[in-house]
């Protein structure tokens, strides 16, 4: 009996490691984040130009035809050409669809972006956009798409690339002794600033009206005309930023506590915030990559996510997991039918919720700021 016990206590100490972060309050931020996310799919799959039915639109995302056949799922994710669908499924599977995917995807790059360089700046304002990292990405972005068209096919490397040099930068100029995130922020509103101002010099250098929309499009954020391009552009980027965030809850966490407490706990402060910082850039560089610059989300998510489930990394990572897709899918929606039949930028509507959001945080909060 007592090995029988000391068993069942060994189980169940390794279970509470394993799970024992997981509450009800993370439970309950994604369920209801995952109905969120499918009411706005439904929602998303229910209108367009081709013209069926809300029920015909429902059973054409149920379609057996398309759920459990492997054939199609790998045309979806590796490309290739599709095999015989009614024009209702493929109208809903092809088009429609992928749009939502492509906001999740988006949503949780952002969220979790955002968390990230919240907790390397120990500040609870700083994001991907404030940091230069958006700025330095949508400029190679848009650089390619006005100069060099040719390597449109590696937009999410070149993004990353941008996002990368554009936070190098921010480093150096930060560098004194070491960074601090004070001159984090600061050196990243500067070069945000003057990439900014370079992103609005190159508009003066197209002559195609075509190549000046697009380029509009990536600078207010649009998912307009997205499909499985877009999905397998940023799946495999997102998947590896996902995972390196998800392990890196540890670091993220000894960061929160202070740079005198990280030394003592034997951290290289400079090197883990960096490497941090690299996953952070990776996952804002496939979300813009395929949407352009979406301002707010990777403010608003992690804020959100902190107030429900606490400053722990473990849940407020999954939490930004699922709460940034909630906030992508909805304000895709939002963006796609409040001036039916005129689509408005998804950056729009993300930057028309999260100002006021963030003025109300002002107005209520002594300490905004302070992780």
């Amino acid at each position: 009996m007592s090995g029988t016990t000391s068993t069942e206590q060994s189980s169940g100490s390794v279970l509470n490691r394993l799970f024992g972060w997981i509450d009800g309050s993370l439970v309950s931020l994604c369920l209801a984040s995952l109905v969120v996310v499918v009411a706005g799919g439904l929602v998303q799959v229910s209108f367009g130009a081709f013209s069926m039915t809300i029920g015909e639109a429902w059973r054409a995302v149920f379609d057996p035809a398309v759920i459990f056949d492997p054939q199609v799922w790998q045309v979806f994710l590796l490309g290739g050409e599709l095999p015989d669908l009614s024009r209702r499924t493929l109208i809903v599977w092809n088009i429609r669809l992928p749009r939502v995917f492509v906001a999740a995807l988006v949503g949780a790059n952002l969220a979790i972006s955002g968390a990230i360089f919240q907790a390397v700046t120990r500040n609870e304002l700083a994001s991907p956009f404030i940091l230069g990292v958006s700025s330095g990405a949508g400029l190679l972005i848009l650089l390619t798409l006005v100069v060099f068209s040719g390597l449109a096919a590696y937009l999410p490397l070149l993004a990353a690339l941008g996002g990368m040099f554009a936070f190098v930068l921010v480093y150096l100029i930060a560098w004194k002794n070491g960074t601090s995130p004070v001159r984090l922020v600061l050196a990243g509103v500067i070069v945000g600033t003057v990439f900014q101002s370079l992103q609005t010099g190159l508009f003066f250098f197209v002559d195609d009206i075509g190549v000046v929309q697009s380029a509009i499009a990536w600078t207010t954020g649009s998912l307009t005309g997205t499909d499985w391009e877009q999905v397998r552009m940023a799946l495999p980027w997102s998947i590896i930023a996902i995972g390196l965030a998800l392990g890196s809850s540890r670091q993220l966490n000894v960061l929160l506590l202070g740079e005198q407490t990280a030394r003592s706990l034997g951290m290289s402060i400079e090197k883990v915030r960096f490497a941090l910082s690299g996953v952070a850039v990776l996952a804002a560089a496939a979300s813009i990559a395929v949407a352009g610059i979406v301002g707010f989300v990777g403010l608003v998510v992690p804020h959100l996510v902190r107030n429900v489930v606490g400053s722990d990394y473990k849940r407020l990572v999954v939490g930004c997991l699922f709460a940034g897709p909630a906030l992508m899918v909805a304000a895709d929606v939002g963006a796609r039918l409040a001036l039916n039949p005129i689509q408005l930028p998804v950056g729009v509507v993300t930057g028309l919720v999260g100002g006021p959001y963030f003025l109300y945080l002002m107005r209520k909060q002594q300490n905004i700021g302070e992780v």
